[in-house]
């Protein structure tokens, strides 16, 4: 089953929807925010994507910059940060089985599917 964590105020994330749509495959939506994920879940997507905990971070989010820009954590803490803030996750994310890709620019979620 393909998975979108989606954001609905996001136009990426709306554009990677549309995208899911077109395709004519069966696919779900994740409204992340309201769905906050678990740190296994985040743990489990940052190894589908194949990236660092860092490298998932919206690190120009006002949560991020106001808290955390700067200082030296670990791993398990931005994971622990990312499932406590949503709001940091890079969006949108598709996910298959064994992989994932960040839609950023949206037309990865083509190449992906």
């Amino acid at each position: 089953m393909i998975t979108i964590y989606h954001n609905t105020r996001c136009g990426k994330s709306r554009e990677g929807l549309e995208i899911l749509k077109k395709s004519g495959k069966e696919f779900e939506v994740r409204e992340y925010l309201k769905e906050p994920l678990s740190e296994d879940e985040v743990s489990s997507l940052l190894e589908k994507l194949n990236i660092t905990p860092i490298q998932l971070v919206r690190t120009g989010e006002n949560i991020w910059k106001e808290n955390y820009n700067g200082k030296d954590l670990g791993p398990n803490e931005i994971i622990s940060l990312l499932s406590r803030y949503p709001k940091l996750i890079e969006r949108p994310i598709v996910e298959k089985e064994k992989s994932a890709v960040i839609g950023r620019p949206p037309s990865k979620i083509e190449n992906f599917l």
